[in-house]
């Protein structure tokens, strides 16, 4: 039951964020698009990294 509730939670804040994201969103420029995605290349490179250390330590 506790599983069918958070899966429910997860939907509906999914749905909450899509609807809002539709109606006041604005696209991004190419510029700022391009900057954002350096960053989160490195951003996952290194949380990937964390991730292997962390588990060849612990």
């Amino acid at each position: 039951m506790t599983l069918i509730i958070i899966l429910g939670a997860v939907f509906l804040g999914v749905m909450l964020m899509v609807i809002l994201g539709e109606k006041y969103g604005t696209p991004m420029e190419p510029e700022q698009q391009e900057k954002y995605s350096k960053i989160t290349r490195f951003l996952v490179f290194g949380l990937i990294i964390l991730a292997i250390i962390k588990g060849l330590v612990g």
